[in-house]
């Protein structure tokens, strides 16, 4: 979202006004003089820069919420609204970081700007599947200690609705900040505006700043042709007080605005203002910098912001600025120098987010900056982002451990694909979709539904609803759906897919059969097992012919026929040469590539069903513990194979161990997936019939 509207002032203090938009996803202060350092999901203080001195105006609104998170208070809604850059994060900011800091109360701080993002703050990155809304408000309302949460950056309202997020609490205080105020969207809440600021504490803003730039009225005239907008004077501030060999007056800087015309702020998602509306203004103050960097001699610092300007208002990791392809806009070796320009006029800051440093940069002035770049700039800067991204991606993402900083690259991919058109349009979706697949090999599926749900809206728009990548990325949302339990919807999205794309491109196509792969697995668990035996013989045939009998693609569908077909056909499937399988994948892929894994997962089943014990107990446990090493015990597929270790261990008489097995995975279904998702279903069923004695092999 926004950041780095912050300028400098006197003993590198800084006036806190409009520091913008935060990506936060979890604080707890407890006291004490070090940071607090948590897991890689979340972090211990905003992510932002130095702290404020001073909070100019808002002493009425600030009373009014302090009042609000008093001992035993709880169960308010605030909204703060107004204009982008108006300052709403700055108070809300200040209220968290006093009563965090000294009251004690715990704090969480969450980016409400997108779905993904919400669900990412709010689950604290955890790669839970469960409904979010209800996991987040179950710990909320049993919490043993009174809360503070900042829903930040609400712009699309729309989204708190999609499963339920704005709640209340008698154990905490909600604060939204939002520039949508209409009240239909917060039934209930208490609304605060929050406006452009007095004419006096404006011309202060710009004296904290720019303390030599002029008087206290030149500094309230400047603040007048600024509309009073705390972004657009925080970032006057930070052009005034780092102008050395020719500093300017504050008259002076006054006489460039009142000339130039050339830039209009657009700030999307606002809802309409009056004729006096000042938003234009930062655009103005932006490109004086701009026009100042041109003059020392740094155009590299415009072209990083033009760059940074196709991609979101979020954390960027600053490892997708180090790379070659950088070169097509600034010289890779120029990069360093140009980041720290922006920095130092406060057009960007530097953001710890996800174990990851980054840079992020106010929205507004990203969209300004994306507004006035010249059309004949727009191609590049477009190829560059793709190359940017695409090289932040596994290029073949596999299975793997959560990795929260995957999160950070999707605000980007799905803005990129918001600007960009022409040939590189295709290319941003390709990237954006293989996001998704590394995403949902993570396990991390409801991220991974989110990024390609929207990615193919998005590039229908660009490029059709037959294109090649948006089905693929259609494709993608139906298999997260599938992992989600909605085997419905599903279902019906992956038959769509499948049906269009065998009609497009032809049944043995890569893509077509990948669908196929992903509807079979939705039929078996809906119950139709010939249905889905059918499509996968038909899927392992056409990877055959297209891709060759050991590509990794076909060696995984074949894997899919130890664990879908009966007992008596597994012995007879390819000539009797089926249940070999586990072995030519270790001779193609290697013994620790996930397909040969996967493999050996489903011919431990096999030898179950034929009722030989031994070989799928040992062979099972061997695949359990490799994958607990390489993915952790939370992950999808540890549980699924920890389950038929249980039935190994039941089968061979160990029944009490076999309930403790299946006692923990159903624990951790429950807390990820939701007790209601199918696969949790399952798991306790399993597990009563043990319990009961009812079961047998």
């Amino acid at each position: 979202m926004t950041g780095g509207t912050d300028g400098h002032a006197e003993d590198q203090g800084r006036v806190y006004q409009s520091r913008g938009d935060q990506h936060i996803s979890e604080h707890h202060h407890y006291g004490g003089d070090g940071p607090e350092h948590g897991g890689p999901d979340s972090v211990r203080r905003p992510a932002v820069g130095r702290p404020p001195v001073a909070l100019r105006d808002r002493s009425d609104v600030m009373e009014r919420l302090r009042a609000s998170v008093e001992a035993e208070r709880g169960g308010q809604v605030y909204v703060l609204y107004g204009m982008g850059g108006s300052g709403k994060t700055a108070v809300a900011c200040a209220l968290f970081q006093e009563i965090t800091g000294e009251q004690g109360r715990v704090g969480l701080w969450v980016n409400a700007s997108d779905r993904a993002s919400l669900r990412a703050g709010m689950l604290a990155a955890r790669n839970g599947l469960r409904p979010a809304a209800d996991l987040v408000w179950t710990y909320l309302d049993r919490s043993a200690e009174p809360w503070l949460l900042v829903l930040d950056n609400t712009d699309e309202p729309e989204i708190l609705r999609d499963g339920n997020w704005l709640r209340t609490s008698p154990r905490g205080i909600v604060v939204v900040t939002t520039r949508r105020a209409a009240a239909r969207w917060w039934p209930g809440a208490e609304l605060q505006y929050i406006g452009v600021l007095p004419r006096e504490d404006a011309a202060l803003v710009l004296r904290d700043l720019a303390p030599h730039s002029g008087t206290t009225e030149q500094a309230a005239r400047v603040a007048d042709r600024l509309g009073r907008l705390p972004l657009a004077l925080t970032l006057a501030g930070g052009f005034l007080s780092h102008q050395v060999i020719d500093p300017w007056t504050m008259d002076t800087y006054g006489d460039q605005l009142d000339g130039d015309e050339r830039v209009q702020l657009i700030d999307r998602g606002a809802d309409a203002l009056s004729a006096a509306d000042p938003r234009h203004l930062v655009g103005l103050t932006w490109q004086l910098t701009l026009d100042a960097f041109e003059a020392r001699g740094l155009p590299e610092a415009a072209a990083l912001l033009r760059l940074l300007a196709r991609l979101a208002a979020e954390p960027l990791p600053l490892t997708l600025l180090n790379h070659a392809d950088i070169g097509a806009v600034l010289p890779r070796a120029r990069t360093e120098t140009a980041l720290r320009a922006l920095l130092d006029q406060s057009l960007s800051e530097l953001v710890d987010a996800a174990g990851a440093r980054c840079v992020q940069s106010h929205g507004i002035l990203l969209d300004s900056v994306s507004a006035a770049t010249p059309a004949d700039l727009v191609p590049v800067l477009d190829t560059t982002a793709v190359r940017l991204l695409d090289a932040a991606v596994p290029g073949v993402p596999d299975a793997g451990p959560h990795d929260p900083r995957l999160r950070l690259l999707v605000p980007h991919a799905l803005a990129l694909l918001g600007h960009i058109g022409g040939p590189s349009a295709a290319d941003a979706v390709a990237v954006a979709t293989r996001l998704s697949v590394a995403l949902h090999r993570t396990g991390d599926y409801l991220s991974a539904w989110e990024t390609a749900r929207s990615t193919a809206d998005l590039a229908q728009r660009l490029l059709g609803a037959d294109h090649r990548t948006v089905l693929a990325a259609r494709s993608r949302a139906g298999r997260a759906l599938f992992r989600l339990g909605r085997y419905a919807e599903a279902e019906a999205a992956l038959r769509a897919v499948r049906d269009a794309q065998e009609r497009l491109f032809g049944a043995d196509d890569p893509d077509t059969t990948d669908s196929g792969y992903g509807l079979q697995l939705v039929l078996a668990n809906l119950g139709r097992r010939e249905e889905s035996v059918a499509l996968l013989r038909d899927t392992v045939a056409g990877r055959c012919s297209t891709l060759g009998p050991t590509h990794p693609l076909t060696l995984r569908a074949r894997a899919g026929l130890l664990e879908m077909l009966p007992a008596a056909d597994v012995v007879t499937e390819e000539g009797g040469t089926l249940l070999t399988l586990p072995s030519e994948c270790d001779r193609s892929l290697g013994p620790d590539h996930t397909v040969t894994l996967g493999a050996r997962h489903n011919h431990a089943w096999a030898l179950y069903l034929l009722g030989r014990f031994d070989e799928a107990d040992q062979e099972i446990r061997l695949v359990a513990e490799t994958y607990v090493r390489r993915f952790g015990p939370e992950y999808p597929i540890v549980l699924a194979a920890r389950q038929l270790l249980s039935r190994t261990r039941a089968a061979l008489g160990h029944v009490e161990e076999g309930i403790a097995l299946m006692t923990d995975v159903v624990e951790r279904r429950e807390r990820g997936l939701g007790p209601e998702h199918p696969f949790t279903a399952a798991s306790r069923q399993l597990l009563d019939a043990y319990r009961s004695g009812r079961w047998r092999p």
